[in-house]
């Protein structure tokens, strides 16, 4: 879920998701149970919608297509 803060500065185009991937993999059963790393539980498949909507929004920064469309993302 996208958190939203009223007094957050903003970190760029891609920073929404960015932390609500990090808070993803941080509360997942990977890291807190079985004591792995973010990035290992990443690797393995964990927050795959989070994880995929990061990497579009990383593409559509690089996409001239993008000036038209707008940036995905939040």
């Amino acid at each position: 879920m996208p958190q939203y803060y009223e007094d957050k500065p903003e970190g760029g185009a891609c920073a929404g998701v960015k932390e609500d991937l990090g808070a993803c993999l941080l509360q997942s059963d990977c890291v807190l149970q079985e004591g792995k790393s973010p990035r290992q539980c990443l690797k393995e498949g964990y927050c795959k919608a989070l994880k995929y909507s990061f990497f579009e929004c990383k593409r559509s920064m690089l996409d001239t297509r993008s000036r038209f469309r707008g940036r995905k993302g939040y």
